[in-house]
């Protein structure tokens, strides 16, 4: 069956870019939205009204000109000039993406002018005389992406250098002696840039916090936020005032809600989680339907909007998951106590509940605040031994509590119940168009100093699909619910994939043997299931797993739906974790807003809050995918004279880069430490190709390799290779 069209309104990707080009083919031309409708092919009114709210931004950046009524053209000026945002490269080289441009522009180093990484810079654009290939100079720095940068100090006389971190900060920051303020040579800390005379090499700057030294381990993990501007622990006064709050569960709060504590109700979370931000009910109806309760902490009953607790809850915008620590978007009084839904405690919930038939068709659906009262907490892992046995004893080795369980028979029932009920809802959506990402997740296990001693896998099983399966069954809904209404809302939306993405894919898994079908959307999503399903247990499976996910749009916070490609929803938001996501807060705020006959909200202040959700949710990630990588090279660091065998994961013109298979750790082997033959990169073969033997070293292959160096503090690995494993 073909894959389902978004019944919702589309946003058109990339107008402003597609616009400038109809301007510039004919930059003395008026053109007015209906015209430019026609060029586009786009007749319903949404589309109009995406082209008329685009025109009017275009003309506000002073790209296009009213030139009459209603009429827009091009700005005559020299459109050699060019606004984006900087992308360092290699050797202080760099490229600047432009939304006007189909390709990023390069730019030599010597004509970067002081520019960083991320800074929004203009740039004349101007093509070379000896290949004509398009060239850039950074003429102006419109705004810097940022000021504050982590690194480590090295003194000389009377002066010092803050070597930084990032490898895309090409330069070092000068500090005069008075400017230290107590920093010693060789400690890691943090520097802001606050001037950069023009005839200086480099920028000068203050040092405002010490880290720590170097290679330990609270000072690696400080680091990793503070690159990210990302906090580690809260303000006095934020603290002082979540102490405060009335957390008091009281008759005349419940009896504004639907009262649900004495239906059955229950939790299932990792084994280690300290906050339980979503419960699930059952109830068997006299018609033999079932009625389901997703039930999500209510945070927005105490996290009221214009306090000190809230502008910091939006600032974090998510909790950050690092290896051996999170860090909370909420306090612990709120995200470990009155927001969790802990057992044998009454709650205030905010509750999606259905009426669910044997097929797990919804029949009926109700919305809105509740109170509730779980009866049981169930790690995954006990869920799970239900599932498959059918028997309510759970042994002391899988038990939470280190004790055989027996679990209630009731709640026992109810789990199977809503298994079988999870699996047509998942095969449904299978059906649909959804796309299977089930990857696996690199753990540590940690000593009592953080010290990782150990390695595992986590998968997902049916006890997650359960939980996974009716959490996007109330975002889905609750999406549905408001935007079929045509108000603002917060969707959680995902493009579909561009084409040349999944060309390169293609060309990346056909040295492995496997092969996608891309005739038409159903076959892509089909073969792309197909991939993810063959590689399962296979060496290859993180690595293709990896890439195929990378080939996939970026989901984003917007007012504006376009529907989820990955989940082949046309509606979906973010409802069920308002303890770690301020989106799912703001969309519990709009809901009850509808909920109580509320006029839409404005759009243009809530797409700016899905744009700021939407930045520090990219940031969290970098820091939690940098925190696992430095736990990869401290475990390393332990295992430097053993053999392993690993997959290679990637081939550039300096080297391969080698992911171990027992432990999932990636690190490099510099081309110039391939001592038995002179190599060089062959891009169309994705390999290192030998001059005189013509041996191939090939994305995909097996090797052998022994760690050579570890870096903690830049977080490198570096592999001896050993040689092909046979």
């Amino acid at each position: 069956m073909p894959r389902k069209k978004a019944k919702t309104t589309n946003k058109i990707p990339n107008l402003g870019q597609t616009l400038l080009k109809i301007f510039k083919k004919d930059p003395k031309k008026m053109l007015n939205y209906k015209q430019l409708a026609d060029k586009l092919q786009l007749r319903d009114s949404s589309s109009r009204n995406q082209i008329i709210k685009k025109l009017r931004q275009m003309q506000l950046k002073g790209k296009i000109e009213e030139a009459k009524p209603g009429r827009f053209k091009l700005i005559a000026s020299d459109h050699s000039y060019y606004s984006g945002v900087v992308d360092m490269a290699a050797r202080g080289n760099a490229y600047v993406v432009c939304e006007e441009l189909e390709k990023d522009i390069f730019v030599p180093s010597n004509n970067t002018n002081k520019a960083l990484h991320g800074d929004e810079v203009e740039v004349y654009v101007y093509r070379r005389r000896k290949n004509g290939q398009l060239e850039g100079e950074i003429t102006n720095i419109l705004v810097r992406a940022k000021a504050e940068f982590v690194g480590v100090l090295q003194m000389q006389k009377n002066f010092g250098f803050v070597v930084c971190q990032s490898p895309k900060m090409y330069v070092d920051i000068f500090v005069s002696k008075d400017k230290l303020n107590g920093a010693k040579d060789g400690e890691k800390v943090m520097v802001e840039i606050q001037d950069w005379p023009e005839k200086a090499d480099s920028p000068f700057g203050e040092i405002f916090q010490v880290l720590g030294i170097p290679g330990e381990h609270d000072t690696e993990i400080h680091s990793i936020l503070a690159e990210y501007g990302l906090p580690y622990e809260f303000p006095h006064k934020v603290e002082d005032y979540a102490n405060n709050i009335d957390l008091a569960i009281t008759k005349e709060e419940i009896a504004k809600r639907r009262d649900m504590r004495d239906t059955l109700t229950f939790t299932i979370d990792p084994k280690d989680a300290k906050d339980f931000d979503d419960a699930l009910s059952f109830k068997i109806l006299e018609n033999g339907n079932f009625e389901i309760g997703i039930h999500i902490a209510d945070v927005s009953h105490y996290l009221k909007e214009g306090t000190i607790l809230d502008d910091e809850a939006y600032d974090r915008a998510t909790s950050v998951y690092l290896v051996d620590r999170v860090v909370p978007m909420l306090p612990e009084v709120l995200s470990n106590g009155a927001c969790s839904l802990r057992p044998h405690e009454e709650k205030y919930t905010f509750s999606a509940i259905f009426e669910i038939d044997k097929n797990a068709n919804i029949q009926n659906e109700w919305f809105g605040r509740t109170v509730t009262y779980s009866d049981a907490r169930f790690a995954y892992e006990e869920a799970q031994v239900i599932i498959e046995t059918g028997k309510t004893t759970i042994p002391k080795d899988i038990s939470i509590t280190g004790k055989q369980y027996d679990a209630p028979q009731e709640i026992a029932d109810a789990v199977l119940k809503m298994d079988s009920l999870a699996k047509i809802m998942r095969n449904r959506r299978m059906e649909e168009g959804a796309i299977s990402f089930d990857k696996v997740e690199v753990k540590f296990e940690l000593d009592e100093n953080s010290n990782p001693i150990g390695v595992f896998f986590k998968t997902s099983k049916d006890a997650n699909k359960l939980i996974e399966e009716f959490m996007l069954l109330a975002n889905r809904k609750v999406a549905a619910f408001i935007g079929k209404q045509k108000k603002t809302f917060i969707y959680r939306i995902h493009d579909e994939p561009k084409a040349d993405k999944l060309q390169n894919l293609q060309t990346v898994i056909s040295k492995f043997g496997y092969k996608l079908d891309l005739r038409n959307p159903k076959s892509t999503t089909d073969s792309l299931n197909k991939l993810l399903k063959d590689v399962v247990g296979k060496g290859e499976q993180n690595m293709v797993d990896t890439l195929t996910i990378r080939t996939m749009s970026k989901a984003e916070y917007s007012t504006e739906n376009i529907g989820h490609y990955g989940l082949a929803f046309d509606y979906y938001s973010h409802f069920t974790s308002p303890i770690r996501r301020y989106p799912d807060v703001m969309v519990h705020r709009l809901l009850q807003h509808y909920l109580e006959g509320g006029k839409s909200a404005d759009a243009d202040v809530y797409e700016d809050k899905c744009k700021h959700s939407t930045s520090m949710e990219i940031l969290a990630t970098k820091a939690e995918r940098d925190s696992i990588k430095y736990m990869q090279i401290r475990f390393m660091e332990d295992h430097k004279n053993e053999d392993f065998v690993g997959v290679i994961s990637g081939v550039t013109e300096w080297g391969i880069y080698v992911e171990i298979i027992e432990n999932k750790c990636e690190g490099m082997v510099r081309i110039r430490d391939i001592k038995d033959d002179y190599y060089t990169f062959d891009i169309d073969q994705y390999a290192l190709v030998g001059q005189t033997s013509d041996n191939l070293y090939q994305l995909g292959d097996e090797v052998i390799v022994k760690v050579k160096s570890t870096d903690l503090i830049k977080r490198h690995l570096d592999f001896t290779l050993i040689g092909k494993n046979e």
